[in-house]
Parts: C-alpha cells; sequence; structure tokens
C-alpha cells in the first residue's frame, strides 16, 4: 500500500516539476492505462515510475550522481526507493537509434517507490534535480 501512494505522490510531483519532461504512470489521469489501472487495480497500481530528464546522458547522470537517499541499482521493486537507468546500465552496448527503436530514450529514468516517508523521496528528488543545469 505505502509502495502505490508514495509512487502515486512521487508521480503526481515529477509531472508539475520543470525539469522533468514527461512521466509514464498509470495512475496519473491522462495516461493511456489510467482507466485499466483504476478498473483492475483500485487500491493502487504499483510502485514503479518512468520519466525523462532531458539533456543527454549528462544531464541524466547529474541527477543521479546527486541523489542521496535513492539508491541506483540494476533492479526495481525493493522496499528502499532505487533508481535505474537503462541507457547507462542495461541498455548500454544500444545506440542512441536502437534505443529509441526499443523505447528506451537516453532521457528515461525508471524509479521504484519504497516505503520510505513521502516528503523524504520527493525532497530527495527535488535536490537532484535542482543539481541539474
Amino acid at each position: 500500500k505505502q509502495h502505490c501512494a508514495n509512487a502515486q505522490a512521487v508521480a503526481e510531483y515529477l509531472q508539475g516539476h520543470e525539469k522533468v519532461k514527461w512521466v509514464k504512470y498509470a495512475g496519473l489521469k491522462g495516461d493511456k492505462y489510467y482507466d485499466l489501472a483504476h478498473k483492475y487495480m483500485p487500491n493502487g497500481t504499483c510502485g514503479v515510475i518512468s520519466f525523462g530528464v532531458p539533456g543527454g546522458r549528462e544531464k541524466v547522470s547529474a541527477f543521479l550522481d546527486h541523489l542521496k537517499m535513492v539508491s541506483i541499482a540494476t533492479h526495481v521493486a525493493d522496499a528502499r526507493s532505487c533508481t535505474l537507468y537503462p541507457a547507462g546500465t542495461t541498455h548500454r552496448q544500444l545506440t542512441e537509434e536502437q534505443l529509441e527503436e526499443a523505447g528506451v530514450g537516453i532521457d528515461l529514468v525508471r524509479l521504484s517507490c519504497g516505503i520510505e516517508n513521502t516528503a523524504d523521496i520527493i525532497a530527495d528528488l527535488d535536490q537532484a534535480l535542482a543539481a541539474v543545469q
């Protein structure tokens, strides 16, 4: 329950952030899976959010480098909040064109919200995004 509540709050925060290009989360109104998510998962969708940090690998790396509480991991769905940058880890062997074809843009960040305090997760993301110039 806490994973879902945190992810909903974080997705809403990210959706309104000027340094975030896009957010994909089925719990957000306007998401193409919103209606299905609420039909089949009325108590919350999940804890994983995808979002875009524009500006290329350097900007995404700057964001990740400044995270203090949220850990960088090559997996998701932990009790602790963690993030994954597919273009720099699991899909690093692909060219930018191949990444786009695979649906893994150069700006894609995956965030798995843990069960920490919601405000703490948002504060960590906020200070890391503030560091992206």
